[in-house]
């Protein structure tokens, strides 16, 4: 018996999915095809974390190895939807499972937040990552900026922001990034987040590397570290929150504290105990305060407010509250959640709460945007399973042949891009960054990405 398997979503998820299900024990053969909407592969590995992170590095060789073994076949810029439908994946697959992961930024609802220069995080990273469906250009025109969020996000969008641009160049950063960053007049970036610094949700890693930005002086609050008893357990118990605080209390010797001095050019300020009330704007509906009610903890793990209102002068404004996955035609979509509703990952109709026969998903769309690389590989495996144990309800294709899939996107006048092509722009964009001695310039026009991956 043969299993013709569909992955839409060629990001972590989707990949490890795919060589999963390739190493597991089954008595069938099983032949996968990874469809994404994209021309290059990796999906948020690849246009989701900043261009700075060279451990990101070590997952692309992962993925890369799966990849190049040959036995997955890639079809990028390929919308599903349009180019290719569900009703098209039942007539040539027993199955599908969808990775398509979170891209959109989860809704900050306090006044003011649609104001003129108020920004989802998850849009200003597609741009400083060079993904190509974004504009090429971005409004940098602010000296202070806000950034809502205590997260690993949160922390990449702070650190883009005032980091100096030349100390980028060493990176994959495309040219038109480099060139907006470089025409910043930012002065001073704060972030804020709701809770304490025992409760932040970023890593140790990530917030290390911030205070060890050129030119910029870390800021944090003395008034912040009046812990209660329960982020001192916290931080006895917890290796990684002691490492956090670790890192925190030692900027907390730095001439820069609570803004008393530093002579860098560009400050990072980080604000705890801060949940957002309103973005406060001018005449002309361009941001230009935000404020927030100060809080402190509430005993049980969370906070509760102090009724004390602050504000802060700013011009732009960046929410990392988190991401939300988007609906996909002809699959269950939970609006709430952001998520397709399902079991393990056997997808469930919405209402009825039962199995969609021969759909499945994994990664983020499962479970939401929660959870670093490991549990995406924990994920696939729980989907995986199930897709090897439903032999019974699996869909029966009217041609499953392996040409009938090309010969239907090629009939449709889809231009889409393989693993050969995927190496050609790889190669292309090394090319591209080795006279200037960096590992690559990503290629960000769509067009010129399918244009070279195809040899056109």
């Amino acid at each position: 018996m043969k299993l013709r398997l569909a992955i839409v979503g060629a990001g972590p998820a989707g990949i490890y999915a795919a060589d999963i299900i390739l190493k597991a024990e089954r008595k069938f053969d099983v032949s996968i095809d990874l469809f994404d909407q994209l021309p290059a592969p990796y999906g948020l590995v690849r246009y989701g974390v900043a261009p700075d992170h060279p451990r990101i590095k070590g997952i692309i060789t992962a993925l890369r190895e799966v990849l190049d073994r040959g036995d997955i076949r890639i079809f990028g810029n390929v919308r599903f939807g349009s180019d290719i439908t569900l009703d098209d994946l039942k007539q040539h697959y027993n199955a599908v499972i969808f990775a398509t992961g979170a891209v959109r930024d989860t809704s900050l609802d306090i006044p003011g937040i649609d104001a003129d220069g108020s920004y989802g995080a998850a849009d200003f990273v597609s741009w400083f990552d060079g993904h190509p469906d974004v504009p090429r250009e971005w409004p940098l025109e602010a000296e202070s900026i806000a950034v809502i969020g205590n997260g690993n996000v949160a922390l990449d969008v702070a650190r883009m922001l005032a980091k100096h641009p030349e100390d980028l160049l060493p990176t994959e950063i495309p040219e038109n990034v480099y060139d907006g960053l470089k025409a910043s007049p930012v002065t001073d970036v704060h972030v804020f987040g709701r809770r304490g610094p025992a409760q932040v949700k970023f890593t140790p890693l990530e917030l290390r590397e911030l205070g060890e930005l050129r030119d910029v002086d870390m800021v944090v609050y003395d008034e912040d570290f009046d812990y209660d008893e329960a982020s001192k357990a916290a931080i006895a118990s917890n290796k990684q929150v002691m490492v956090i605080d670790r890192v925190l209390q030692s900027w907390r010797q730095r001439d820069s504290v609570n803004n008393a001095g530093g002579t860098a050019s560009r400050r990072l300020h980080l604000h705890f105990w801060a949940k957002p009330v309103s973005v406060e704007h001018d005449a002309s509906g361009r941001v230009s305060a935000f404020r927030y009610e100060r809080t402190r903890p509430d005993g049980e793990g969370g906070v509760v407010g102090t009724g004390e209102i602050r504000s802060v002068d700013i011009q732009a404004l960046y929410r990392a509250v988190g991401y939300f996955g988007s609906p996909l035609p002809g699959v269950p979509f939970d609006k709430r959640h952001g998520v397709i509703p399902n079991h393990e990952g056997q997808v469930l109709h919405k209402d009825s709460n039962e199995r969609v026969p021969g759909v499945y998903a994994t990664g983020w769309i499962k479970r939401g945007p929660v959870g670093l690389i490991g549990h995406t590989k924990s994920d696939a495996m729980e989907t995986v399973r199930h897709i090897i144990n439903d032999q019974g309800s699996w869909w029966q294709p009217a041609d499953p042949s392996e040409s009938a899939v090309t010969e239907l996107l090629a009939s449709r006048g889809v231009r889409w891009t393989d693993l050969e092509g995927w190496h050609r722009l790889d190669e292309h964009e090394m090319a591209l960054g080795a006279p200037q001695g960096r590992a690559r310039v990503k290629v960000v026009p769509r067009e010129e990405m399918v244009r070279v991956s195809r040899g056109e």
